[in-house]
């Protein structure tokens, strides 16, 4: 069995693969001053809650963006499971990055390529575009021979939100959904149609002008993945799949061939 662990900037999500079969997972909120102590508490409580013996995990595999949380939960593994984790390096990922300098694409970007590739794009040489829905949103294209291209990043819709909140004197906090029309009647259901429609505009935007700088653009499947990936596809015209699990099968199947 896999413990597989992706570290954002906003969650830090668990999953265990029992095979390829994901059995259970979990998400928790990344804290940046958390130990190796404290992670691996929660961990065993996880596990004792689902009813999974430790000893049962007989490999780990992670993916952070947040440096400071790397080495803890590296040093968690070992403590927690006697096992070395495999970190995702994306220069050694199983997948051709074509972008300048390797390390600055983030781990999490390269392991959902790889996800991705193998479930949608491998058996007919297809272009993708993954656009996950995270802190940031991402937007990674990936080629028909399989190579990771580069992509876009944007503000994230919670930070878009956030922002509004926070700099205009006048505006509340809202939640993030989608409103019954376009044009609001209160300050609240305007704030919420720019957020939301405007972010389904921005999505089917930045999608439709990276189809027409891929080879083959008009083939090319588009997949998202992350919290909001729900929310934002189903007004969408250019998203195609929701795969909410896509970083944690992309850490399985790097850790697999590795």
């Amino acid at each position: 069995m896999l413990l597989a662990i992706d570290i954002g900037n906003t969650n830090i999500v668990l999953g265990v693969f029992d095979g390829v079969r994901l059995t259970h997972s979990w998400r928790l909120a990344t804290l940046r001053e958390r130990t190796a102590d404290e992670i691996g508490l929660m961990v065993t409580q996880l596990f004792e809650r689902s009813g999974i013996d430790l000893a049962s995990i007989s490999g780990v595999a992670l993916s952070s963006v947040v440096p400071p949380l790397t080495h803890p939960m590296e040093e968690m593994a070992e403590r927690t499971f006697g096992r070395t984790p495999l970190t995702v390096d994306p220069a050694h990922a199983g997948m051709p990055v074509r972008y300048a300098p390797i390390t600055d694409v983030g781990a999490d970007r390269i392991v959902n390529a790889v996800a991705a590739w193998d479930r949608y794009g491998q058996a007919h040489a297809l272009p993708l575009i993954v656009v996950d829905f995270g802190t940031a949103t991402t937007f990674d294209a990936i080629s028909g021979d399989g190579e990771y291209l580069g992509g876009v990043i944007c503000p994230g819709i919670g930070i878009s939100a956030d922002a509004l909140f926070q700099r205009a004197a006048r505006l509340p906090r809202v939640e993030v959904r989608k409103p019954s029309r376009i044009i609001g009647q209160t300050t609240v259901t305007a704030m919420q149609a720019g957020l939301f429609f405007g972010y389904v505009a921005m999505v089917d935007g930045i999608v439709r002008r990276m189809r027409g700088e891929l080879a083959r653009g008009d083939e090319a499947v588009v997949i998202a993945t992350g919290g909001m990936a729900d929310v934002i596809a189903g007004d969408s015209e250019t998203i195609q799949h929701v795969d909410a699990d896509l970083t944690l099968n992309g850490l399985r199947l790097i850790w697999e061939r590795s």
